[in-house]
């Protein structure tokens, strides 16, 4: 992303976990977990939307750490179909931000797992924001979101995507009372929209303070 973007590894459940890691000026307010889209789709942690919820949080004041699933890059493992995905982002936070608030967020595929990896660790950290783009509700069963998280969370939403309709992120987010932010005339992948994605983003991470 930037001169300063370290390059880290570390040993997940799979194996080796490839990570980026991208620090805000002055001390963090935490850290921040940003997943990638649908690895067999050429889904990796370099995809636009992910360096773009990197680059608004890395604004806001957090750190911001990007990984490669298992069997993308040089991360070790093989897909597997979002369980042992979940589990990687676990031991990520485990071992890159043992302590003190975390961040979670996805794009495609990854706001598929940030929410099931949201499941296991509401319980244990404070998870201070929460935002999911382009949700994959239409290809995947998306966990429901604990009911306390929902005044921290964005999820956001193209009116024209291709890959996953809006219909179904709202078939999904009706049973839960849960907003859904839609952006008029954008699709799956937000092109020539990313500024306002970020703004977005931005001005949700702004407003929990």
């Amino acid at each position: 992303m930037n001169a300063q973007t370290e390059r880290l590894e570390l040993a997940g459940p799979a194996g080796r976990v490839q990570v980026l890691r991208d620090q805000p000026e002055g001390p963090p307010r935490g850290v921040a977990v940003i997943a990638h889209p649908h690895p067999l789709f050429g889904g990796t942690m370099d995809n636009k939307v992910v360096q773009t919820l990197a680059r608004a949080f890395v604004q806001c004041g957090w750190t911001a750490l990007r990984f490669n699933f298992r069997g993308v890059g040089t991360s070790e493992g093989t897909h597997d179909e979002g369980r042992g995905e979940a589990l990687d982002l676990q031991a990520l936070v485990r071992d890159l931000a043992p302590q003190g608030p975390i961040a979670l967020a996805g794009f495609s595929f990854g706001a598929f797992v940030t929410a099931q990896a949201l499941q296991a660790l509401w319980s244990e950290r404070e998870v201070r924001a929460l935002v999911l783009v382009g949700t994959a509700a239409s290809r995947f069963a998306v966990a429901p979101l604990p009911p306390e998280s929902h005044d921290r969370a964005l999820v956001i939403h193209g009116e024209k995507d291709e890959t996953v309709p809006l219909a179904a992120v709202l078939d999904w987010a009706r049973p839960q009372s849960l907003p859904v932010t839609v952006v008029p005339g954008v699709e799956h992948f937000f092109h020539g929209q990313l500024p306002l994605l970020k703004n977005l983003v931005v001005r949700h991470l702004r407003a929990l303070g």
